[in-house]
């Protein structure tokens, strides 16, 4: 379990404080297309302005190379102050004597936002000097990023080592929710994986395999451990690479414990409007693609975690966006809802789902960061708690 300083360890009092959000959120012809995030930064904004801080909010969003005007974090500070109710200055710049003089400038409970943070080379070097300027401009730091946590960029980790540092409302819950599944969490424990490429969750499934009770797996991922079994697949995705890894998965002694899908929604193309059917994951026809679970591994995925007492899901069961494609997902999520077990969400996709099926408010915790998910419950060493950490009995 991870003991991390917080706010009421940092005198913010009339202070200034640089807060590291994640506000990396979609953005749809210049507006913002999902405030989850945003939302998500404000209890900790409010707890500081409301003991009289200045604070200064820095994030990135994207992935600019160099300064992109489509990137600009403009519209991410109009939605922020829409949602927070207080007006918010944005700075066109990262750091360097423009922020000083705007921060400068800036009364005590008010908030500035800095440029996108990405736009500067430094950032995901954790260059000194960028970490030096940012540091000039606050008194003290707050990390409320999860989402970047386990990334040792200048804003995570290099500011973190020059000002007095705690962390925010939001990580504190992430690392509190993760960390209850990390230990020993009640059981039955049963871990949901879905999404497109195996490879992207191999090594959360060999860290959990053999710690969970259940692993339910769907998603396009599903189909290369469908073809490592034997199962003719037709044009579903599959990672040739990774047949013969996940075989030896399956054929482990903690094989056993994978549930697959034995029924999916097979379609003529990849397509809203494509022909599809259900049909069971043995019978899938040639030049059809699996883009969904089926009904009856619907059921099956439900009645594991309608009896769990833990659950962490990530990644959805098919192309959740397109209405014909969506009731594995829905139905998984129905699942959930329904369960009296501690529940959390992880993954931007997942997230999207949730919020699509209007289920967000029916899970114990819905979790802002996907990949740093992930490495917690990996055991992996996050850069960002790790910097924060030696606060702690500061």
């Amino acid at each position: 379990m991870h003991t991390l300083p917080t706010l009421e360890s940092l005198r913010v009092e009339g202070a200034t404080v640089l807060l590291r959000s994640d506000l990396n959120v979609p953005l749809d012809h210049g507006k913002v297309a999902d405030d989850f995030r945003i939302a998500a930064s404000l209890p900790t904004i409010a707890a500081l302005r409301d003991r009289g801080a200045k604070v200064v909010v820095c994030s990135h969003l994207g992935r600019p190379k160099g300064v992109d005007d489509a990137l600009r974090l403009d519209p991410v500070a109009a939605r922020l102050g829409e949602l927070g109710g207080f007006p918010v200055t944005k700075v066109n710049s990262v750091a360097g004597p423009a922020a000083e003089a705007a921060v400068a400038a800036a009364d005590a409970g008010t908030v500035v936002m800095l440029e996108n943070t990405r736009f500067e080379d430094g950032e995901k070097k954790n260059a000194p000097e960028l970490a030096d300027a940012l540091a000039r401009l606050a008194d003290c730091f707050v990390l409320d990023a999860f989402g970047t946590a386990h990334r040792a960029h200048a804003t995570t980790v290099g500011v973190t080592e020059r000002l007095p540092s705690g962390a925010g409302l939001l990580l504190q819950k992430e690392v509190e929710a993760l960390s209850a599944l990390l230990g020993e969490p009640e059981r039955p424990y049963v871990v949901i994986l879905g999404g497109a490429k195996v490879s992207d969750k191999l090594a959360v499934m060999e860290q959990l395999l053999p710690r969970v009770d259940q692993m339910l797996v769907g998603g396009g991922m599903c189909f290369t451990l469908l073809q490592a079994q034997g199962h003719y697949i037709g044009a579903s995705l599959v990672e040739e690479s990774m047949v013969d890894v996940v075989g030896g998965l399956l054929a482990g002694e903690h094989g056993h414990r994978i549930l697959l899908p034995v029924d999916v929604v097979a379609a003529d193309k990849f397509a809203e409007d494509a022909v599809h059917r259900v049909v069971p994951v043995d019978e899938i026809p040639v030049g059809m693609m699996g883009l969904d679970i089926g009904p009856a591994s619907v059921a099956s995925f439900g009645g594991v975690i309608e009896d769990a007492a833990s659950v962490f899901w990530n990644g959805p069961m098919g192309v959740f966006e397109w209405e014909p494609f969506r009731a594995g997902t829905a139905g998984v999520a129905a699942a959930l809802a329904d369960t009296d077990g501690f529940t959390v969400i992880g993954g931007g996709d997942s997230v999207a789902a949730i919020r699509l099926l209007g289920r967000e408010d029916q899970i114990s915790h819905v979790s802002s960061g996907g990949g740093a998910g992930l490495e917690l419950l990996e055991g992996k060493e996050l850069p960002g708690i790790k910097a924060l950490e030696r606060w702690k009995d500061a």
